[in-house]
């Protein structure tokens, strides 16, 4: 269950904290300017490409690398195929995953290796791979990890991971919401210089200052009704969320914010695009997990039985209301069949901005929901 109470007791909130969710949130700005300002000191402002690559290659672990590659390939668009590569191994464990290259990689392609760890042998097999084969490398990951070797060894470029202000490196502060724009900011640096996105220092400067703002309409501080992500949280309580994204950036927004909720707050939520959502979850909104779904006998004592969880549909949006749109049809869909709706659109500004308020506000929400409800023990 939902402590309601908990979320507008911001001293409460800071000592449940313990993961420091909620200040890996809060620093995500200041986190794109370090992370802008690290990216210039190894040199990735000063590059001078001879033309774009024929693909951008991706590997990492966990939720956050895997952000970064889903968000790259929205990003990149048609200017050159995105490609994450999937590790293998007997168990998710640094020692245990490795990675390869694609057949056909060679000299033309580019190698983007983004860890929160940089203790994972297979990354570091991987570089020397990439260097056998040609392949420029890149790399993001914390400052004298082992993978800075593997990686000076191929005649790569590696970018310290930016660390939250105020902070020492850790695992657990590595894995909070601060850790997608320590990973993101300088591959943005990266493939705006070689054509392939477009975040200029002006543009990455409006991230953060969006970021920032954000951060105080959610913080703590804030109370629920007025605040977006403690609202969220608490209209997620007790609900299966079907997250349904529509704009370029907006599916892996809806996307990571399925994957957080799993991770950081032990809840389940499934994630989709429009128009193709519809059909796809629609029969959810008429089977089990249908707002006055109760296939058992109504008189029954539930007194001790946990509450079923029912769904609620989150509508992700990163551009303005108008033009051609799938959003009332998914509003007509779930309100016929009598689900709940929540909506967050993000205020206008540049393609960025908006993705960076929508993984803002769902980052927020995440600690909240996990706090809340427990998550944080």
């Amino acid at each position: 269950m939902l402590d309601e109470s908990l979320l507008d007791d911001p001293d409460a909130l800071v000592r449940a904290d313990r993961r420091g969710l909620l200040r890996g949130a809060a620093d995500a700005g200041a986190r794109v300017r370090t992370a802008a300002r690290h990216a210039a000191e190894a040199g990735l402002g000063d590059l001078r490409p001879d033309g774009r690559p024929r693909a951008v290659l991706i590997a990492g672990s966990g939720n956050a690398a895997t952000g970064v590659a889903d968000l790259l390939g929205a990003l990149a668009g048609a200017s050159a195929p995105v490609v994450r590569l999937d590790p293998t191994g007997v168990a998710h464990a640094s020692g245990a995953l490795r990675w390869a290259l694609p057949g056909w990689a060679g000299p033309v392609d580019l190698l983007l290796i983004a860890t929160t760890d940089g203790t994972e042998p297979g990354l570091g097999l991987l570089a020397e791979q990439a260097y056998r084969r040609g392949c420029t490398v890149v790399a993001v990951a914390p400052e004298r990890s082992p993978l800075t070797e593997s990686v000076d060894g191929a005649h790569g470029v590696l970018v310290p991971m930016a660390r939250a202000p105020y902070q020492e490196y850790d695992e657990s502060a590595a894995a909070g919401p601060g850790a997608l724009w320590a990973l993101l900011t300088p591959l943005l640096v990266l493939l705006d210089k070689v054509g392939l996105v477009t975040a200029a220092p002006a543009t990455l400067q409006l991230v953060a200052d969006r970021l920032d703002r954000t951060a105080e309409r959610c913080g703590p501080a804030i109370v629920t009704y007025s605040n977006p992500a403690k609202t969220l949280a608490s209209e997620l309580a007790e609900s299966l969320p079907l997250i349904w994204s529509e704009g370029l950036g907006a599916g892996p927004a809806g996307r990571r914010f399925a994957a957080t909720l799993a991770e950081l707050a032990g809840r389940p939520a499934l994630a989709a695009e429009l128009p193709e959502a519809l059909p796809a979850h629609g029969v959810l909104l008429a089977g089990a997990f249908a707002a006055g779904a109760d296939p058992d006998d109504f008189f029954r004592d539930r007194v001790d039985e946990p509450q079923a969880l029912r769904a609620r549909v989150v509508l992700l949006r990163d551009r303005p209301t108008g033009g051609l749109s799938a959003a009332p049809a998914a509003r007509e869909l779930a309100l016929g069949h009598d689900t709940a709706i929540s909506e967050l659109e993000p205020e206008e500004g540049t393609e960025l901005e908006q993705l960076a308020e929508l993984l803002a506000i769902t980052d927020f929400a995440t600690a909240y929901l996990a706090l809340a409800s427990g998550g944080h023990r």
